[in-house]
């Protein structure tokens, strides 16, 4: 049981070595010669117009944010669906669960009308 946890360590260690090594390694190898014309804003080759900031509706952060629960949780019931007809009454009973809190969290978002584009 103990080599298991030494594995766990190894991944632990080597996921944070890494991305913290691409950082270090991006310092130190990337270019350091910064002038006016590569910290401008670059938007498709077009000159930017006014303010490059510009506050959008919270709707369509929320809009996006239930396609990705949705879209995320399909990715989670596809392997399911695959192997329904192997599986027990047991994983059946979760999967209909799991559906069903979907179905739940659709119809709350669909009452508080978050999926209206007014």
């Amino acid at each position: 049981m103990n080599s298991q946890w030494l594995l766990v360590a190894f991944f632990f260690i080597v996921g944070l070595i890494i991305p913290v090594g691409a950082i270090v390694a991006a310092a130190i190898l990337g270019p350091k010669k910064p002038n006016p014309i590569k910290q401008t804003t670059y938007e498709c080759g077009i000159e930017t117009v006014g303010d490059s900031w510009v506050q959008f509706k919270v709707q369509y952060y929320i809009f996006a944010l239930v396609f990705l629960v949705f879209d995320v949780e399909t990715v989670f019931l596809f392997p399911w669906a695959v192997k329904l007809g192997q599986l027990g009454l047991f994983a059946v009973m979760e999967g209909i669960v799991f559906i069903s809190i979907l179905v739940v969290g659709l119809v709350y978002t669909w009452r508080k009308g978050m999926l209206e584009w007014a």
